[in-house]
């Protein structure tokens, strides 16, 4: 029998969450709150090692290869990550407060906050600050110094965190976003929430196809070639995310269309399999106005400064996301909880919605390496040709 998907099943937890909470009594719903305060205790003493165990070994990873094709690879990838999401910071803050001042708040009246049967403290390890600096000290080290050692370690400690997070978060998930769900709609907070995100997903869906407009935009400029033309051609890599909701499993597609735009084999090959790791537009996208939802929701602080550092931070964070179910919200679960102090009921609302909307994100981002490969391949060309038209003066000189 095929084995169900997490987005199915978490959208059937959130539909019985706001069912159920209409008719259980407060003592069965306190059963689930109890459950959820444990759960997220372990998730809050997971997330440093998450971040260690994903995060080293991605950043050891790419310093392993040294070269001015890598430094410009991942300098673009990264500059347009983050370009992605400063621009759906702006355009949330520009719209998301209408969109969630003009719908009403539905509350019961008298209804008290819902405690747990018990209280679990499991206190982590390190804060998450100092997992991300760690992270970047230890992994910068391993790709300098070449350790075998410590790089067999922490490749063998990435295989125990994904383990972790595929045997024993991902499948406990729906349990606990039914928990929230359940909890919220008896407090009459659900409606609320379920009406802001629908307005805000479709805001999504648009930048969404606005920021593979300017990417290509900018490589058909640069290559001079139709933008247009060589959008359509990696459409068969951007449907095939849509039904794979996998950068890695696109990867034969996306490199197949790239040659077709004009990508050397050299450049497609080694940008394309690249860009899957660490090029993720849609991704932060996606987390960016997610997070400035919960952010004006919950009456967080969400000035440019708090979001600008919480978006350099997660452009790096998110090299450790492919291969992980939901490997890009789970790795912003550190820079979420640090920087932004989301408590683990808001991260839940951020899983719930990163994953409901997951094939779409991982679209864009493989849909956008095609553009960043044509981009640099012109990039690569040039400075070819640059290099050979000075060896050649060199050697009139000389001569």
């Amino acid at each position: 029998m095929k084995k169900i998907g997490l987005l199915p099943r978490i959208i059937f937890a959130i539909l019985m969450g706001l069912l159920m909470g209409n008719v259980l009594p407060e003592g069965w719903i306190r059963i689930f709150v109890t459950f959820n305060n444990v759960f997220s205790q372990f998730l809050g003493f997971l997330i440093p090692l998450i971040i260690i165990g994903l995060v080293t070994p991605a950043i050891a990873d790419i310093g392993r290869s040294a070269g001015k094709l890598l430094l410009l690879t991942v300098g673009l990838a990264y500059a347009d990550t983050i370009l992605a999401g400063l621009l759906a910071f702006f355009t949330g803050t520009a719209i998301f407060p209408a969109l969630i001042d003009a719908q009403p708040s539905i509350t019961v009246e008298n209804v008290p906050k819902l405690e747990p049967y018990f209280l679990l403290e499991i206190p982590p390890i390190l804060d998450v600050m100092a997992a991300l600096v760690s992270s970047f000290v230890i992994g910068i080290g391993i790709a300098y110094t070449d350790s075998p050692t410590l790089k067999k370690g922490f490749f063998e400690f990435r295989t125990i965190i994904e383990n972790t997070i595929a045997k024993a978060i991902i499948p406990l998930l729906p349990l606990y976003i039914f928990g929230i769900f359940l909890s919220m709609t008896y407090v009459g907070e659900a409606y609320h929430i379920i009406v802001v995100f629908g307005k805000i997903i479709c805001i999504i869906f648009v930048l969404h196809i606005v920021i593979l407009i300017y990417e290509f935009l900018v490589a058909g400029g640069l290559a001079r070639k139709n933008p247009l033309r060589l959008l359509l051609n990696m459409l068969p890599a951007y449907m095939t995310a849509l039904g794979t909701s996998s950068s890695a499993a696109t990867i034969p597609v996306t490199l197949k269309q790239t040659k077709k735009n004009g990508v050397s084999d050299e450049i497609a090959s080694f940008c394309v399999p690249l860009c899957a790791t660490i090029h993720l537009s849609g991704s932060m996208m996606k987390i960016t106005c997610c997070a400035l939802t919960v952010c004006l929701i919950g009456g967080l602080p969400h000035d440019l400064p708090i979001f600008l550092h919480f978006i350099v931070l997660l452009a790096i964070c998110m090299v450790a996301a492919p291969g992980v179910p939901g490997g890009a919200v789970m790795a912003a679960l550190g820079p979420m909880a640090g920087i932004l102090g989301f408590d683990p009921e808001a991260q839940a609302l951020m899983i719930a919605l990163y994953i409901a909307m997951d094939s779409f994100g991982t679209a864009c981002n493989v849909t956008g390496d095609g553009a960043l490969a044509v981009i640099i391949d012109k990039l690569h060309k040039s400075d070819a040709s640059l290099s050979s038209s000075a060896a050649g003066l060199q050697e009139e000189v000389a001569g």
